[in-house]
């Protein structure tokens, strides 16, 4: 029998929602709470320059643009090249 006409066997006596909950997915959902509460936190605005322009924004837009800037020059510098 190949495994994919194997019957199908519970792990334990856990049912489906007990199976989403995995520390990964418990995780995850821990921090985009604490995302949410710190962007509810932080919307006062803040006055940043820009090489020349002034420019005035909510911190948590600030940080988060900062933090999108910094994930792609780490994806940039870490990919695999192919060939």
């Amino acid at each position: 029998m190949s495994p994919k006409e194997a019957p199908r066997v519970r792990r334990s006596g856990r049912g489906r929602v007990a199976d989403w909950f995995t520390p990964a997915r418990t995780l995850v959902v821990a921090l985009v709470v604490l995302a949410i509460v710190f962007m509810v936190e932080n919307t006062e605005q803040v006055r940043i320059r820009l090489i020349i322009p002034l420019v005035t924004m909510p911190l948590y837009l600030a940080l988060l643009l900062m933090f999108l800037v910094g994930a792609l020059c780490g994806g940039l510098f870490f990919r695999r090249r192919s060939g």
